[in-house]
């Protein structure tokens, strides 16, 4: 498999400086433009005015994602995935740098990967019969720091089209599948439960539904969300858990367009992982989550009384 994950992330945004103040809340380091962030492991995220010149055009109205890349490990993997890429809308080549776009309108480039390993101290969680962590308490985060991008998930028109291209021409991988509305898809065949997501549903057009950041543990995702709401960006939903990956989430929404997510604890699957064909329901999808997030001063979740 040639794309090995998710490599720079592009934004217009109608108010660079706000979401710029977002970014670097949500623990990503800036530079000195106060426009570029980057994970602990160098993966990016960038913004730009909507109307900047540099961005090809939005997938949808306002505040989004304009361009995604994604990495190879190597620059013979990225010539053998050429002669696939340059059939398709939108095709050129800049900045060594593969660019086309896909059957959903986004703007996709494929590139030699920058990033680099990260190697961090994460303690062990001690479950019945299996301690591994002895005289030694569980961290306490006051804030989060993202390793990188894991995945995005997309709202699409045509789900069969858009799978078909990630599938076909990048080489992605099925984990799971919702019976007729969305589809779960990694990179490769050993990873992570999904690197992208693409949900179809009823009377919605296409567009952006939230990026995701892997972060050390659970304690990392509490802390995040606590740390967010402490500098008064609002919860989505979150803490939570997904049982389709086993992942503990907890989402904020973003002044660039969807949500931002800290998650961890998906699932790892290999080449023996049979995907499963799965109903889509609330339940399915969030087994618990916190509606709102939890109260940064109280530390309770606080809910507006009904209206009489």
């Amino acid at each position: 498999m040639s794309v090995i994950g998710i490599e720079k992330l592009e934004f217009g945004v109608d108010d660079v400086a706000h979401s710029a103040k977002f970014m670097a809340d949500f623990g990503l380091k800036g530079d000195a433009s106060g426009r570029r962030f980057t994970t602990l492991s160098g993966a990016s995220v960038e913004l730009n005015s909507q109307n900047a010149p540099a961005l090809p055009d939005a997938f949808e109205a306002g505040n989004t994602l304009r361009r995604m890349t994604w990495g190879v490990a190597s620059q013979a993997e990225l010539d053998a995935l050429r002669p696939k890429l340059a059939s398709q809308p939108g095709y050129r080549e800049v900045d060594g740098a593969l660019e086309c776009r896909d059957p959903n309108g986004m703007t996709l480039r494929v590139q030699v990967s920058q990033q680099q390993p990260v190697e961090l101290n994460v303690e062990p969680i001690n479950q019945w019969g299996d301690a591994r962590r002895i005289d030694t308490p569980s961290p306490v985060y006051d804030r989060a720091e993202p390793i990188n991008i894991g995945h995005v998930v997309f709202f699409v028109e045509e789900l069969a089209a858009v799978e078909k291209f990630y599938r076909e021409v990048l080489g992605f991988q099925v984990s799971d599948r919702y019976i007729n509305r969305a589809v779960f898809l990694r990179c490769q065949a050993r990873g992570g439960h999904h690197n992208l997501f693409l949900l179809q549903l009823p009377n919605r057009k296409r567009g952006l539904n939230h990026v995701a950041f892997t972060v050390r543990d659970i304690h990392e995702v509490i802390g995040g969300g606590i740390a967010m709401n402490k500098h008064d960006w609002s919860t989505f939903i979150g803490p939570g858990r997904h049982p389709v990956s086993s992942a503990y989430f907890w989402y904020v929404n973003s002044p660039t367009g969807g949500a931002f997510e800290y998650y961890t604890n998906d699932d790892y699957l290999t080449e023996k992982w049979q995907p499963r064909e799965l109903e889509h329901s609330l339940v399915s999808f969030t087994e618990w989550a916190v509606e709102g997030g939890i109260d940064h001063d109280t530390r309770r979740q606080q809910k507006k009384p009904e209206a009489v």
